[in-house]
């Protein structure tokens, strides 16, 4: 077992403080508190990464019946409404272009980040891109199918991915994880009611889930 000078040399002793602050007299708990972040983040890859592509190609299959074209990227600056799209669409034609590549729309849908996806149901674009994108989620049951009940979800969990890829802090409530892992797969159900069943095959979120709440003592 390394000490805690080490986790702090090589994790930053910022990074470390909440970890000791929650277990000031076992460091040993402290480390292994630290090591169960890192183990149940590592879990979340396989249910993050489907999600991802799921939402992009549906959301993205509706774009292109919207505008009737697989190029709406093109379109969208021109539609009064949603000129706050445009920095996502800039940024990601400068990538590509930065690259030495030729812009694509396959390309430009890969390139864009989670968070334009997720910005395509914040309540400012309700007006002209909610009527069409809500097909995204065909199997979200009519009485649900809300703009609000699928931005709300979508903002939590693009802030927990956020916490996930930069190794911050998700590993405090068994409660939380099992939440958020559940909320994933229900909008996973929205898009395909075939996802979830398929995805559990190789999900590891709940054995991993299991696994440390035995280790840090979660009821």
């Amino acid at each position: 077992m390394q000490t805690k000078y080490f986790f702090e040399k090589v994790f930053s002793t910022e990074r470390m403080a909440r970890y000791y602050a929650a277990y000031p007299s076992d460091e040993n708990m402290a480390i292994a508190h630290y090591q169960s972040n890192i183990e149940l983040s590592g879990a979340f890859y396989s249910c993050i990464s489907v999600f991802e592509v799921a939402l992009r190609n549906a959301l993205n299959r509706e774009l292109i019946a919207k505008f009737g074209r697989e190029d709406w990227y093109r379109v969208i600056p021109s539609i009064q409404g949603l000129n706050g799209l445009n920095y996502y669409i800039t940024e990601a034609q400068r990538h590509i272009c930065s690259r030495g590549e030729i812009v694509t729309s396959s390309k430009i849908v890969a390139e864009l980040t989670f968070g334009f996806w997720v910005s395509l149901m914040n309540s400012q674009y309700e007006k002209v891109l909610w009527h069409d994108l809500r097909r995204a989620f065909p199997y979200m049951p009519k009485s649900q199918r809300q703009r609000k009940n699928i931005s709300a979800p979508l903002n939590n969990f693009r802030a927990f991915r956020n916490r996930v890829f930069h190794n911050e802090p998700i590993c405090w409530s068994k409660a939380y994880i099992d939440k958020m892992h559940k909320d994933i797969l229900q909008v996973l159900y929205w898009i395909n009611r075939d996802i979830p069943a398929w995805l559990q095959e190789f999900d590891g979120v709940d054995d991993a889930l299991e696994t440390i709440s035995k280790r840090l003592g979660w009821q």
